[in-house]
């Protein structure tokens, strides 16, 4: 009897640990120089294993939420002043932005923030150096890099400030993944890229989730692609959390259709139609 009592606390203890979020933000709220207010009431769950998309346009809170995971705020005289932020069971409040990266969580900034003046191989060896590795595990790491980013391989001894912008987004990822993350933060990955480019780099978000199991909460602008790739979404305007659901709901939804995407039933509107209807903000 003892130890089918102790079974059935081991079997409900694992199954809370896998329905548990690997990321949870409770109702949180964000404040630059003491008084500027930019978040207010955020809340957001992360599953393990899944795509999560932030959507919101430019200055909706999107980068400040992830700084907000990442503990990044306080170099920008930021602080979480309410609420709670969770990776993994254990609050991050007082957890330096190395010590998450200990842990597995690791952010890839907005605007990429290569290494000019190294290679494209030499930034990818940055993201191993919180890592005790060997040499031989070095390469065996690169070599994995280099089969989810070919184009990578090709350019390996090329300086990064040399490169792409899509190039450039792609050592940002693959140096992340180097650090061997069970979570990334991607911030804006999609910005100043090509359509074309845009749409392999998120194939290549989508297969590293896939195949290495990563969970991803990925802040973007780019609403139709994002919720193309993403399982769930939160919609952000002005600093709180206006609409959330499954990615194909949100896709599918006439307001977010109208209000991101520019269509309606009666076709794409005019810019002047997106910003007139910008002030209506007909879900709040």
């Amino acid at each position: 009897m003892t130890v089918s009592v102790a079974s059935a606390v081991e079997r409900t203890a694992a199954v809370e640990a896998a329905v548990q979020p690997v990321l949870a933000v409770k109702n949180i709220e964000v404040i630059y120089n003491h008084v500027i207010l930019v978040l207010r009431g955020v809340s957001l769950e992360v599953p393990q294993g899944k795509i999560v998309a932030l959507l919101g346009g430019n200055g909706a809170g999107k980068s400040t939420t992830l700084k907000s995971i990442s503990t990044l705020l306080g170099s920008e005289r930021g602080a979480v002043t309410k609420g709670s932020i969770e990776f993994r069971g254990q609050r991050t409040d007082q957890l330096t932005p190395g010590e998450l990266v200990g842990m597995g969580l690791v952010q890839v900034m907005e605007g990429r923030h290569c290494f000019g003046h190294l290679t494209a191989e030499e930034n990818l060896i940055t993201g191993a150096y919180a890592r005790s590795i060997s040499r031989s595990q070095l390469r065996e790491e690169l070599d994995r890099i280099y089969a989810y980013f070919p184009r990578l391989k090709v350019r390996r001894s090329s300086l990064a400030g040399y490169t792409s912008g899509g190039e450039q987004q792609m050592i940002a990822i693959g140096r992340a993944m180097m650090a061997k993350p069970n979570m990334l933060l991607l911030d804006e990955p999609s910005m100043g890229l090509a359509p074309q480019i845009v749409a392999e780099i998120f194939e290549i978000v989508r297969d590293l989730n896939q195949k290495e199991g990563v969970s991803i909460l990925l802040a973007e602008q780019n609403t139709n692609v994002a919720l193309k790739f993403a399982d769930y979404g939160y919609i952000l305007e002005s600093g709180r959390i206006m609409m959330d659901g499954p990615a194909k709901a949100l896709a599918d939804n006439k307001d977010v259709k109208e209000f991101y995407l520019g269509m309606s039933s009666e076709g794409r509107k005019s810019f002047r139609d997106i910003k007139s209807y910008r002030r209506r903000k007909r879900w709040v």
